[in-house]
C-alpha cells in the first residue's frame, strides 16, 4: 500500500472541512442554514402581506371618512 504524500493529505483535509461546511449549510436531514433562511423569508412574506392588507383597509376607512366629511360639509 502506498503512503499519502503531504499534498494528498492536505486535499483530504480540505475536503473534510468542505463537507462539514456544506452539511452545515444544507443540513443533515434536519434542515440547515439555507432551510432556516427559507423559513425566515416565508415568515417575512406573510407579515408583509398582512401589512399590505392592513394598509388597504386603513386607506378604505380614510376614504369613507373623507366622503362622509365632504357630504356633511355640503349640507
Amino acid at each position: 500500500m502506498r503512503m499519502m504524500n503531504e499534498f494528498e493529505a492536505q486535499v483530504l483535509s480540505d475536503l473534510s472541512v468542505l463537507k462539514t461546511k456544506m452539511t452545515n449549510l444544507t443540513g443533515d436531514g434536519n434542515g440547515g442554514r439555507i432551510a432556516d433562511l427559507e423559513h425566515r423569508l416565508e415568515r417575512h412574506e406573510r407579515n408583509w402581506q398582512r401589512a399590505k392588507g392592513f394598509m388597504a383597509a386603513v386607506s378604505v376607512l380614510f376614504a369613507v371618512i373623507e366622503v362622509a366629511v365632504d357630504a356633511w360639509h355640503r349640507h
